[in-house]
């Protein structure tokens, strides 16, 4: 009787535990090249996403550049080989500059979005007091000046966001929300007529529904008159003047034909025998997002 060598045994498990650990490697393997191509397939689709947006914020400062028509809400498609974006511009001139706005026109701004007339004039007041020449910046708990006073110090205007009127004593959060789009940092003392909101139109001091009613219409046939449209805001008149677009707001979005998409908000200027063609005030990119999935950028 032939007896078993119990080495076979042996043999045999070490070589099915050598097959159950190369079938999971490879598993692995797989599971990992995988994830891999999926993270180089959402890294390409970032990386175009960024060049269409780059195409459409250098589409829209050609625009600025070269266009004698009024910027109100100028919107323009740029497709490319890899998707199409779209940019929508505005005129910053066209808003009401917070940092350079009379006192009046600050008030009028306020009441219009729902502020009492008593506080709207002491918070306007409060805006332009705190932009005054020589003002002393405010210290932090160490004594020093605080960041947000030195940023306005380095580049010479009192508020460089809208956000920071929340500072301002007495200024409610929901005002602040309701003339974020009436708005700006990079503007001047006056309006430009020719591309303000209707509801920065509305917002001028001495203005009711019938000028404002009037202007409107008038501007849709006459976009580029100013002798005839600005005597129509009667009163107002003061607060406004016609002058070159050089500073742009752009909301840009970008669509891949994966379903990638991805949006921005700038804000450029461009200044003539400038050596760039075009500079970024504001830059501010929103999440990706695969259809509607937003994705958390890194």
């Amino acid at each position: 009787m032939t007896r078993s060598d119990p080495r076979r045994g042996m043999v045999l498990v070490t070589v099915l535990w050598s097959i159950s650990l190369l079938s999971a490697l490879a598993m692995a393997a797989s599971v990992t090249f995988r994830g891999f191509a999926g993270v180089m397939a959402v890294e390409r689709d970032r990386v175009q996403g960024e060049a269409l947006l780059t195409a459409g914020l250098e589409t829209a400062a050609g625009i600025v550049n070269t266009s004698s028509a009024p910027l109100t809400e100028v919107e323009t498609t740029v497709t490319l080989g890899t998707g199409a974006v779209r940019a929508r511009l505005s005129d910053e001139g066209g808003r009401i500059d917070i940092g350079k706005a009379p006192v009046e026109l600050l008030a009028s701004m306020l009441r219009s979005v729902g502020a009492p007339e008593a506080e709207a004039g002491i918070v306007a007041q409060r805006i332009v007091d705190r932009r005054g020449p020589g003002k002393a910046a405010s210290p932090d708990n160490a004594g020093r000046p605080s960041s947000e006073a030195r940023q306005m110090s380095s580049t010479g205007r009192p508020f460089t966001d809208i956000g920071q009127l929340q500072s301002i004593p007495g200024m409610a959060p929901d005002w602040i929300v309701a003339i974020a789009p009436l708005t700006t940092v990079f503007g001047e003392q006056t309006v430009n007529p020719l591309t303000a909101p209707p509801a920065v139109i509305a917002a001028l001091p001495g203005v009711d529904a019938q000028r404002v009613a009037a202007f409107l219409r008038a501007r849709r046939s006459s976009p580029s008159d100013a002798d005839r449209l600005v005597p129509i805001l009667g009163p107002a008149q003061q607060y406004l003047a016609v002058k070159p677009q050089r500073v742009a707001s752009v909301e840009l979005t970008a669509a891949l034909a994966s379903g990638y998409a991805a949006t921005a908000h700038a804000v450029i200027v461009v200044l003539p025998q400038d050596s760039q063609p075009y500079r970024v005030l504001i830059w501010t990119p929103m999440p990706y997002t695969i259809g509607d999935r937003p994705m958390v950028q890194r």
